[in-house]
């Protein structure tokens, strides 16, 4: 599969880009705040937080343009705090990203930096924020770009299992970040079959039990009585009262109604498909991913920043870019998103600001992505 990288400001990049060119966008913006890639007039480094959402609003309306009708935005976003600039912030190295999704601003030097800052010194006379305030960036943003015309589809939790603890101590630890699924119309290309995920351990275990042999409760009744039975609750959704085995093919006249079944009528068609599974097939059916990802954050050694894990874009794009079509990433960076959607069978753009990051992910993508891939 090819994949361009395309060096620039991706404001004016994305503006050269046909329209509806795209069948997904997955990308991690910088955070407001929080890391400094070097250039002048970088996105992350705006005065105000409302300036960074301005930001952020203009770009993926250029975005949604490239986007085809039937695409999908997925926008992963950190949280900065408001305060001393004492939040955990490698001061001595100005171009790494805390690795924490969420650190207070910082002044980071030059004037445009300082301006950055100004919620760290304190400063809440203009900008609405105290010292210590949590600012709310990716919820700020995804409310934007909802009023903006996007569809906010899901608010998916990834949760960092190992992530770098902080310096407070009246808070928790930050251990997590928002993906956004966003969508440019009301219906559009999925696929989250591809995604689902294997039933647990513990799910195979229970639903194995012969729970026809054990016994009820005796606590009904304050004791008195004892229950037959119980009931094959995990059992064959067409069995009737619980007297027909798991797996076994139950008579039609024995099912019971789609009222007792829990559902309506419109089921039927998946009724019929459950009772004439066997046992192992109804056991291994996989689970519709759960919108919390527990991913472990991710390290290129080349790169003085967090990168974007491979599962996360690697879920991102299989569920919502078909096999063929192109992913758009407006912040390349490392390149993660390229390698994972020439990995998937999938084309990609990158756009990427700083000329140091562009050859390095161009060598990455080079490198670990085998040999057929083209990377231009």
């Amino acid at each position: 599969m090819a994949v361009r990288i395309l060096n620039g400001d991706c404001r004016t990049v994305l503006s050269s880009l046909p329209d509806e060119s795209v069948h997904c966008v997955v990308t991690s913006p910088p955070y407001f705040g929080l890391r400094d890639y070097g250039a002048e007039g970088q996105i992350g480094l705006e005065p105000t937080p409302e300036a960074f959402v301005c930001e952020m609003t203009s770009l993926f309306r250029e975005a949604r343009r490239v986007l085809r009708d039937d695409g999908t935005l997925w926008l992963n976003l950190g949280d900065s705090y408001a305060g001393s600039g004492r939040g955990g912030n490698p001061a001595d190295s100005p171009h790494q990203k805390q690795r924490t999704n969420a650190g207070s601003l910082t002044v980071i030097g030059g004037t445009a930096r300082e301006a950055a800052a100004s919620i760290s010194a304190g400063d809440d006379r203009h900008y609405g924020f105290k010292p210590k305030d949590l600012i709310g960036v990716p919820w700020r943003v995804a409310f934007a770009l909802q009023a903006d015309g996007w569809y906010l589809r899901d608010a998916i939790v990834w949760a960092k299992p190992n992530g770098m603890p902080g310096s407070q101590d009246d808070r928790c630890t930050s251990s997590y970040e928002m993906v956004f699924q966003m969508s440019k119309s009301r219906t559009y290309w999925s696929d989250f079959d591809a995604i689902k995920t294997p039933p647990r351990e513990s799910t195979l275990i229970r639903t194995a039990q012969d729970v026809q042999a054990q016994a009820g409760s005796h606590r009904a009744n304050g004791g008195g009585k004892t229950n037959g039975a119980m009931k094959a609750v995990g059992g064959l959704t067409g069995a009737a009262q619980g007297r027909h085995s798991l797996g076994e093919n139950v008579p039609p006249k024995e099912r019971r109604s789609d009222k007792q079944r829990g559902h309506s009528r419109r089921h039927n068609g998946f009724n019929d498909r459950w009772d004439a599974m066997s046992v192992a097939e109804q056991q291994s059916r996989p689970a519709m991913m759960r919108n919390v990802w527990f991913v472990a954050p991710a390290q290129y050694k080349e790169a003085h920043y967090a990168v974007m894990p491979d599962e996360i874009a690697r879920r991102c794009i299989l569920a919502g870019c078909p096999e063929g079509g192109t992913v758009l990433d407006p912040f390349g960076g490392a390149g993660t998103t390229g390698l994972v959607a020439d990995r998937l069978g999938r084309d990609a753009i990158l756009i990427e600001l700083n000329p140091k990051n562009v050859a390095m992910a161009r060598r990455r993508i080079e490198r670990e992505a085998g040999l057929f891939a083209a990377v231009s």
